[in-house]
């Protein structure tokens, strides 16, 4: 029997709810936003209290280590310890680095990656949960931009025979308006 972390149980449900979550023609910023703002309702749903830009435990470096980092999005559960999630499009290890510091101090790391695909998979207990979109060149000016669809294939139907939908229709091979 597979136990199931409550890292990796939480990371299948954000997965789940961003399974949802489309857009057309945004840029990087939009898009980071938009994942961000979808992150959040998703927390707020499970009646935790939720921060934007919350301080992590790691200091920026040099000159500025008198001061810290930032966390895309910080979550205090009554029923758990924080969940922390880091929302990027680019492979960065300060984010891993990050993250791992975050679940050293007792919080549930999660990065959340957006982007074309090949997603490197970050070390354990970091969690990945993955937005895959799609790109172009924009206008003149604006660079790429991105767009995630609700296109999926039709799902399978079923081919039983008791109900109308299923039950094969007559098709006449002549035309009725034509005299025969």
């Amino acid at each position: 029997m597979e136990v199931t972390t409550d890292g990796e149980r939480l990371a299948a449900d954000l997965d789940r709810w961003l399974a949802d979550l489309t857009f057309n023609d945004l840029d990087a910023d939009a898009v980071t936003m938009r994942v961000i703002d979808s992150v959040v309702r998703w927390a707020e749903t499970q009646g935790w209290r939720v921060y934007r830009r919350a301080p992590s435990v790691v200091p920026l470096p040099p000159p500025l280590e008198q001061r810290h980092s930032v966390l895309d999005v910080a979550c205090a559960r009554p029923d758990g310890p924080p969940v922390v999630l880091e929302i990027d499009h680019t492979d960065r290890a300060r984010t891993v680095q990050k993250l791992r510091a975050e679940a050293d101090a007792g919080r549930i790391p999660i990065w959340v990656r957006w982007g074309t695909g090949r997603f490197a998979a970050p070390p354990p207990p970091v969690r990945m949960v993955t937005v895959e979109v799609t790109r172009r060149a924009g206008p003149a000016g604006r660079g790429r931009l991105h767009s995630r669809t609700g296109d999926r294939p039709a799902p399978a139907h079923s081919l039983g025979g008791g109900t109308a939908a299923a039950q094969a229709l007559p098709i006449p091979l002549t035309d009725p308006e034509q005299p025969t």
